[in-house]
């Protein structure tokens, strides 16, 4: 059995490849020959071309024909069209930009996705509300035109070694440069569904384990575990053993947190996973906490790629975060404490007589 993996040496790829290869499949991996991964077997092809320009991808293939195609990387439009009839099976990667308010949250009403959003959530409906998503959604349907037995997988944001804009390396690198403050958001509270990469290629290579029940579907997968970016924040903070003060601020002031959340709202984005966990029977292969301690560990020891730090856009401004601190601890120090003759509280309303009810409340 023959199988390509367009793209092959991101976060997920050689999880993907060498998944397929213990799967019994010889593998080839067509990608720009950029950056090469010590995972991936000397065994495996390695074609070499721009899958972005469609002439060089023809160029790049002639007229060989695969049993599977995992279509990673490159322009997925013409991607999928140029392998309908030179593959069995085509497997293509997506992401949740398809759904209505991932990009743009006040699309929705109330603003913000639906939470979990499952695969039949509100699509984004024109270029001109959510230009990104739009196109992603017309991806996506191009995929099954041209393969209509394909399998699609909305993608959540990818934490692993190779990725090339962690968002944990804004975490990363403070600490490496010995930051005592980290500014966070709102507390933190806001949740957004990544996935880990030997997660993310474990899920892919369940539509190879069940080709006719995934045969035209279209999946969302993440991790199971859900953290919040404060969770993110502790778990980073241990793994390398750091102690520092988190700040939280309001969103609207909290500036340098911005590339933590990656989007202009702290609403969340949570995928309903139940589709690909009752049908092809998705758990995770690594508990997210575990997973992202790895990450970091790697991160910290290989740094990202120049471009990927700039693709975040934080400017590691620390000489006007430290400004910032100052001024929020200033303001919250001139706000009264003694504003409410009763102080609002969050005691049980059922407690009954001798609860947790205190009579100097009233």
């Amino acid at each position: 059995m023959q199988a390509l993996v367009i793209g092959g040496t991101g976060p997920t790829g050689h999880y993907i490849v060498n998944g397929l290869r213990e799967r019994g499949f010889t593998v080839s991996i067509l990608h720009t020959g950029r950056h090469e991964v010590d995972e991936i077997p000397e065994d495996v092809e390695h074609i070499h071309t721009n899958p972005f320009d469609e002439n060089a991808l023809l160029d790049a293939i002639g007229d060989r024909t695969w049993d599977l195609t995992v279509a990673t990387y490159g322009r997925l439009r013409r991607v999928a069209q140029v392998f309908a009839g030179r593959t069995g099976k085509f497997i293509s990667i997506g992401g949740g930009p398809a759904y209505r308010g991932y990009m743009n949250a006040p699309a929705m009403w109330p603003s913000g996705m639906i939470v979990p959003t499952p695969e039949d959530a509100p699509k984004t409906r024109s270029e001109e509300e959510d230009g990104k998503g739009y196109r992603v959604l017309k991806s996506e349907e191009v995929v099954f035109e041209a393969h209509p037995d394909a399998t699609h997988y909305r993608y959540p944001y990818i934490y692993g070694r190779y990725q090339i804009a962690p968002r944990e390396w804004s975490i990363v690198r403070r600490i490496l440069d010995g930051r005592k403050h980290l500014i966070i958001p709102d507390a933190g509270l806001s949740i957004t569904h990544f996935g880990g990469a030997a997660n993310m290629g474990h899920a892919v290579l369940l539509a190879v384990d069940h080709p006719d029940v995934s045969a035209g579907q279209i999946y969302n997968c993440g991790d199971e575990k859900l953290l919040t970016l404060r969770q993110v924040v502790d778990v980073v903070t241990k793994a390398l053993d750091h102690e520092w003060e988190i700040v939280s601020i309001p969103y609207e002031l909290a500036v340098s947190a911005r590339p933590m959340i990656a989007q202009p709202w702290t609403s969340h984005r949570v995928f309903d996973l139940t589709k690909i966990k009752t049908e092809l029977g998705y758990r995770d292969v690594v508990d997210p906490i575990d997973g992202i301690a790895e990450a970091v560990l790697w991160y910290a020891e290989h740094g990202v790629d120049p471009r990927g730090e700039r693709g975040l856009q934080d400017p590691f401004d620390y000489e006007a975060e430290d400004k910032l601190i100052a001024a929020w601890k200033e303001a919250v120090a001139a706000i009264p404490t003694d504003l409410f003759k009763r102080m609002p509280g969050y005691t049980g309303s059922y407690s009954g007589p001798g609860g947790s009810e205190r009579k100097s409340d009233w």
